[in-house]
């Protein structure tokens, strides 16, 4: 057999140093923060505007959508830059979705409409439409982009960084987006200006980045297999990736579900320390601080067994471990929910939640990233993110209701949801062992080579893929060549065994 070459590259790996290869990771994956820090420092201007117009505020429209109408433009965002990081540019697609991002940040911290108090919330719950859009956009074109240019750090440490620059910054976005609100109370009584400065910050971060993005080019494997310049086979696809997406959007679906809904919990911890209507509002932003650094340890622990592990085990050792802790929690509620022991109560939902940022936070974006070809990877991943943001409306939409069906019992109230998710983290658990692959250090390469072959065996033309040397962003002078006939790596034969999908990597 023939051998088939991997094309060359701009600069060789190994004369590049640390910070050379780290620093594309960081530009491209660290726009996530905005995620975490607008999804959250919204529930603290809700509270804000609650106390500075009362009913006007509360029996509005714009009230009643105000904190979820963001995930609708992030679905719209992820679907979108899906396509667009595929049949555009990955580098193009995040600076246009940085450029989004600031914009409408800004045009939110601003919102007025000629002195009408009701017009000016309908408008801020219209630029959060568009802020979502751009949040949507860092999914497909940031971590995608990202994880391509892990392939040329040191083997062992890919996933971890990967991990640290994508779902490690949504978290700290979170902790930020409590923090700021805390310290904007602390420095001033003006509610006006606790709202519009904890807005307004979140600017500064995507502007930053957007610094950093103007030096970036387009990841080596997009240059070698983007389908850019050809029409994209999607019969073939989905033959070959249909049962695989299924499962990595399902498994999101539910980890979204319950990790954006079970915010609600937040409320039940500081309600039962003080009355939320009268208390200082640093009082309520220092408790949600508390509450959301949870997510750190969790987080950031959990990042390094990603690859000790790998992907897959971790994901499923994180739900198993989650649910577990949620059954306790759900059992021993009663007891939990008692006034003087809400210390105790706090500390084990930051566990629970620790360590469904160790399991499914972590892998399931990265499993989305690397279990699909460069050439629809965008896609693939905006597809997946998008039913994950879905499943965060609709926990949000379908837990109050759940709640409501347990009648005026106080504790099976808070049970129940427990046993929901816990029971929902074994189901994902059982999901993610019998349909998705073990995950290696080099599986995108393997994997676009895998893909290569299928798409040869079903007579479509592989010399359209790759960039063309006009859209090329540097010259390339040096060459790897894998021999097709020689011993192929395990990884290899498992995925050719099974062509046509669920295959291993």
């Amino acid at each position: 057999m023939t051998a088939i070459s991997l094309g060359p590259a701009q600069t060789p790996s190994n004369q590049k140093t640390f910070w050379q290869k780290i620093l594309p990771v960081m530009a491209c994956g660290a726009g996530l923060f905005s995620d975490g820090y607008i999804n959250n420092v919204i529930s603290s201007v809700i509270t804000v505007l609650g106390r500075q117009y009362g009913a006007v505020y509360t029996h509005s429209l714009a009230s009643k959508h105000m904190g979820d109408v963001a995930f609708a433009g992030t679905v719209v965002g992820q679907l979108v830059f899906g396509y667009l990081s595929d049949k555009w540019s990955r580098t193009n697609s995040l600076m246009l979705s940085t450029c989004i991002l600031i914009l409408f940040t800004a045009l939110c911290t601003g919102s007025y409409w000629y002195g009408d108090v009701v017009g000016m919330f309908n408008i801020l719950a219209a630029w959060r439409f568009f802020v979502g859009i751009g949040v949507g956009g860092e999914y497909p074109a940031g971590s995608v982009s990202a994880v391509e240019a892990t392939g040329e750090l040191k083997s062992g440490t890919r996933n971890t960084w990967f991990i640290l620059f994508t779902n490690t910054m949504i978290d700290w976005g979170f902790v930020i987006g409590a923090l700021v609100p805390f310290i904007a109370a602390a420095a001033t009584n003006n509610l006006e200006t606790i709202w519009r400065v904890s807005l307004g910050v979140g600017v500064i971060f995507p502007s930053v980045l957007f610094v950093f993005r103007i030096f970036l080019k387009e990841p080596e494997e997009y240059r070698k297999n983007s389908m850019k310049h050809t029409k994209i086979p999607y019969r073939l696809v989905l033959a070959f990736y249909g049962w695989r997406l299924f499962i990595v959007s399902t498994v999101w679906f539910v980890y979204d579900f319950s990790a954006y809904s079970f915010s609600i919990y937040s409320t039940t911890i500081l309600a039962s320390i003080f009355d939320a209507r009268t208390a200082p509002l640093t009082i309520i932003f220092g408790w949600n601080i508390v509450i959301n650094l949870f997510y750190i340890p969790g987080t950031m622990l959990g990042a390094p067994l990603s690859d000790r592990l790998g992907p897959r085990d971790t994901l499923i050792l994180g739900l198993a471990l989650q649910a577990l802790v949620g059954f306790i929690m759900a059992s021993c509620y009663p007891m939990l929910s008692k006034p003087h022991l809400v210390g105790a109560f706090a500390v084990v939902y930051g566990i629970f939640q620790a360590f469904g940022e160790l399991g499914p936070g972590n892998n399931i974006g990265l499993m989305a990233a690397k279990t699909c070809a460069t050439g629809v990877r965008g896609q693939y991943y905006g597809i997946a993110a998008a039913v994950g943001k879905v499943g965060a409306f609709v926990g949000t939409l379908v837990f109050p209701y759940i709640i409501a069906a347990t009648g005026i019992d106080t504790y099976l109230s808070a049970q129940v949801p427990f046993y929901i998710s816990s029971s929902l983290c074994v189901f994902s658990a059982i999901l993610v062992y019998l349909g998705l692959p073990v995950i290696h250090q080099d599986t995108i390469q393997i994997e676009d080579e895998v893909f290569r072959m299928f798409l040869t065996n079903n007579k479509f033309d592989v010399r359209q893929l790759g960039l063309k040397k006009s859209d090329e962003v540097s010259s390339m002078n040096t060459s790897t060549t894998i021999v097709a006939n020689s011993p192929p790596t395990e990884p290899i034969k498992e995925m050719k065994s099974q062509e046509t999908g669920g295959h291993q990597v």
